[in-house]
């Protein structure tokens, strides 16, 4: 597919896209691309293939047909563990954080694409090794002071509320620097109060992190506060896209949630 003139490279490019687990198709056909500096929401009824959608992107899954290029490069042929690597960064739908360690333990957790130096200095505390745990940690206050979670610095995990164990998982993916960063329904268990706190978290993470946001959400409060753009997803084909107001108000949308 050709590139409009008009319009910047896109930071993330999806074409084609399918995955099948047998007989059962989560995603067909479908094509899409993120921009850098935009915030672009990803919503549809369940089973819509929108956490199979970040779960290919992200290399959990392998795709059965169809290219991903983040920045230019095939990420079908970027193994797991060199992901987060590239640049990418998630949370997920259920928080996989280690509860008996604490915040600054789980968040440290983030800045393991880093340079951590050889395993011989590390055996012998050399000053370099010194210098690179003085430098994770310092990014890591960074994200406690960003996310206010200070009060919670040396807690554990398995002690916190469920709302701040979501902002946890929020600041670990932080701590990997990323520059695309995918959440999977970030508001899902939050309050109004939290949801609301969660939506100047990410449109700051946006403004002054620099970083590009994708997220899966149903909230659509949340939604329509910080997303630029808006893919509705339905029996994992991309229905339709656009401001939010715009995809709301879609008669297939709207069809989609509430039957034809």
């Amino acid at each position: 597919m050709s590139q409009n003139p008009a319009l910047p490279l896109p930071l993330l490019s999806v074409r084609q896209l399918a995955l099948s687990f047998g007989g059962l198709k989560a995603i067909v056909d479908l094509s899409l691309d993120v921009y850098a500096g935009e915030v672009l929401a990803i919503i549809g009824p369940n089973g819509a293939g929108k956490t199979s959608l970040l779960n290919t992107v992200t290399g959990v899954f392998g795709p059965s047909a169809g290219s991903i290029h983040f920045k230019g490069q095939d990420m079908t042929q970027v193994p797991r563990h060199r992901v987060a690597h590239l640049g990418l960064a998630r949370t997920f739908q259920n928080i996989e954080l280690f509860e008996a360690a604490t915040v600054m333990d789980n968040l440290l957790l983030g800045r393991h694409r880093f340079d951590h130096g050889r395993w011989w200095q590390q055996l012998l505390r050399t000053p370099a090794v010194t210098r690179l745990e003085e430098a994770a940690r310092a990014e890591v206050e960074a994200v406690i002071e960003f996310l206010d979670l200070s009060p919670w610095r040396h807690a554990l995990i398995a002690g916190l509320p469920y709302g701040v164990r979501k902002v946890v998982e929020l600041g670990r993916a932080l701590c990997a620097r990323p520059e695309l960063l995918f959440l999977d329904e970030p508001a899902s268990g939050l309050n109004p109060e939290e949801t609301r706190e969660l939506a100047f978290w990410i449109d700051d993470i946006r403004s002054e992190l620099g970083i590009t946001v994708v997220m899966v959400e149903h909230d659509m409060s949340l939604v329509n506060a910080v997303a630029d753009r808006v893919i509705c997803m339905a029996q994992g084909r991309l229905l339709a896209q656009g401001t939010p107001a715009q995809v709301q108000s879609d008669p297939a949308v709207v069809a989609a949630y509430l039957g034809a």
